[in-house]
C-alpha cells in the first residue's frame, strides 16, 4: 500500500508526460484501483479530478461536477474500471471519462448561459415592474447568492429596515421571482424558484440526447492517449 501511494504521488506530479485531461482519467482510475481508505474512496477519487483540473489551470473554480455522469452512468464505470485491471484496458477508460468530461461541460456551459439570461430577464422584469428599484436589483443579487431566504436574511443581506425587506419580498413574490413554501403567516421562507428550477432537472437524460455526438468528440482523444494510458500500469 505504502509504495503504491508513492507511486501515485509521484505520478501526480508527473507535468509533462499525458494531456491534462488524460493525466486526470489516469490518476482517478489508479486511486480507485489502490482504494486506500475504508470508507469515502468514490468521494474522494471525484474531488481529485477537480483538484488536479484547477492545479493545472484548466478550471479556475471547481465548477466541474463529474459525479452526476458517474453516477447516472454507474454500471459502466465500474465496468471500465474493471476492465482496466482485467484486460488492461485503459483506452476504453479514457474513452468514457473524456466523454464524461464533455457531457459534463457542455451541460455547465449550458446551465451558465441560462443563468445568465434568468439575470437579464429578472433584470428587465425589475426594470418595468418596479420602476427600476434600486433595492430590488440588490435583492435579485441577494437570490442569485441565497437562494433560499426569509424576510429576516434580506434585511440583513441589504442593510436595510424589516419593513423594506418584508416590502421587497412580497413584491417579488408577487412577480413570481419568490414562492413561500412554508403557507404560514409567521416565519415564512421563501425559495427563488426560477433559478433553483434550473437545476432540477436530471443529468441523465440531456447524456441521452448528446450520446452519440459526445462519444464521437472522446473516441479520438482517447485512441490518441491509450498508448500513453498504458504507461501508468506501472504506477
Amino acid at each position: 500500500m505504502k509504495q503504491a501511494l508513492h507511486n501515485f504521488e509521484t505520478f501526480l506530479h508527473d507535468k509533462d508526460s499525458y494531456h491534462v485531461l488524460v493525466h486526470a482519467g489516469l490518476a482517478h482510475a489508479q486511486f480507485e484501483t489502490i482504494h486506500p481508505f475504508l470508507d469515502g474512496n468514490g468521494r474522494v477519487g471525484r474531488l481529485l479530478i477537480t483538484f488536479l483540473l484547477c492545479e493545472k489551470e484548466v478550471l479556475h473554480q471547481p465548477l466541474l461536477y463529474l459525479s452526476s455522469y458517474l453516477k447516472a452512468h454507474r454500471a459502466e464505470y465500474y465496468d471500465r474500471l474493471t476492465a482496466i485491471r482485467t484486460d488492461g484496458d485503459w483506452e476504453g477508460w479514457l474513452r468514457f471519462f473524456l466523454t464524461g468530461i464533455y457531457e459534463v461541460s457542455e451541460s455547465a456551459t449550458k446551465t451558465a448561459r441560462t443563468i445568465l439570461a434568468l439575470r437579464g430577464e429578472l433584470q428587465g422584469l425589475i426594470l418595468e415592474s418596479m420602476a427600476g428599484n434600486a433595492m430590488g436589483f440588490r435583492l435579485l443579487d441577494h437570490l442569485f447568492e441565497h437562494p433560499l431566504t426569509n424576510i429576516q436574511l434580506v434585511a440583513g443581506g441589504l442593510n436595510c429596515a424589516y419593513l423594506t425587506a418584508s416590502k421587497l419580498v412580497t413584491e417579488f413574490a408577487d412577480l413570481g421571482i419568490l414562492r413561500e413554501t412554508t403557507g404560514q403567516k409567521r416565519n415564512r421562507r421563501y425559495i427563488f424558484s426560477p433559478y433553483v428550477q434550473i437545476f432540477a432537472e436530471p443529468f441523465a437524460p440531456q447524456l441521452e440526447t448528446k450520446k452519440k455526438t459526445s462519444s464521437k468528440a472522446a473516441k479520438a482523444s482517447a485512441k490518441k492517449a491509450g498508448k500513453q494510458g498504458k504507461k501508468a500500469t506501472r504506477y
